[in-house]
């Protein structure tokens, strides 16, 4: 077998080198063979990318989280699901899951409670014997015509959903994640081109962005990867629980909305996540990944 010395062959991150000894060529674009140490250019493959991982995902009933929770146990890891109320929908996951052979833990609740959250660390830990992955999924939206129409339950609702929520799961998880995990935040191409009515939504999916980088930055010296996830219209049920029928019929098929003209499928984002929660993402931190449909964004 190879070794991390020969022709850029490596077991995992760790073998990565973290500097490298003196040297120069005289000649571009210069010869690999006679570099030392090689470029790594191989990692060893162990099968699927996820084998032996548990990952704790929000929102994994229905949609975006569901698709997340069916890439990941195809790639060999535990999952535990938290759903709000949506139980058919969870039933269904469940049911799939255990047909795909993959081990599953169920959990029903209100993530703006912080003793739930609790409750769903400490149920995952006892029931998997770790978190590696943490999917912070979950969201909600409500169309508005003016900021003038935002109610003040509606804003703490929104913000207490789809920010404050992810802070109690950090915060919760974060003690038993060791080096090598992984923390995913669902954002929104709306963080980056705004939504005029989804003014409150808009600016929490701006906020995750931002925690997703600064705390990205708080753990690289944990060897803790922190990366976020943009979609842009895509097809789930918060769609039709947010627009009337007849935007419903129209979309993603605008162009102002994607240039693809057409909305995406849960299962042209999940992934992303499979990306970034796997060893192929080890040099990935801090970043967003855009399935968008094509949306240019800065």
């Amino acid at each position: 077998m190879q070794t991390k010395h020969d022709y850029g062959y490596i077991r995992d991150c760790e073998d990565i080198p973290l500097s490298f000894p003196p040297q120069h060529q005289n000649q571009q674009p210069g010869l690999e063979y006679v570099m030392e140490p090689r470029p790594v250019s191989q990692r060893e493959k162990c099968g699927k990318k996820l084998q032996g991982k548990v990952a704790l995902i929000t929102g994994g009933d229905s949609g975006i989280g569901r698709a997340v929770a069916y890439d990941f146990v195809k790639e060999g890891a535990a999952v535990a699901l938290i759903y709000y109320d949506e139980k058919c929908d969870a039933e269904e996951t469940e049911k799939v899951i255990r047909q795909m052979g993959g081990k599953l833990l169920l959990m029903q609740g209100d993530l703006k409670d912080r003793c739930f959250v609790r409750q769903c660390v400490e149920k995952t830990l006892h029931c998997f014997g770790g978190i590696d992955i943490l999917v912070n999924n979950h969201g909600v939206q409500f169309i508005q015509r003016s900021i003038l129409d935002i109610s003040p339950e509606q804003l703490d609702l929104v913000f207490q959903t789809n920010i404050l929520s992810f802070f109690y799961l950090i915060q919760e998880a974060l003690p038993h994640m060791k080096r090598g995990s992984s923390i995913i935040n669902t954002a929104s191409v709306t963080a980056f081109q705004g939504q005029k009515d989804l003014i409150d939504y808009s600016a929490t999916k701006g906020a995750i962005v931002s925690l997703t980088r600064s705390l990205a930055l708080s753990l690289v010296e944990q060897g803790i990867r922190v990366n976020a996830v943009a979609p842009g219209p895509i097809w789930t049920p918060l769609i039709p629980a947010s627009f009337s029928s007849e935007e419903v019929a129209t979309f993603g098929r605008k162009t102002s909305q994607v240039p693809m003209m057409r909305a995406g499928q849960p299962c042209e984002v999940s992934p992303c996540y499979v990306f970034l929660a796997s060893e192929d993402a080890s040099y990935m931190t801090g970043q967003v990944l855009h399935p968008n449909g094509g949306t240019i964004v800065a």
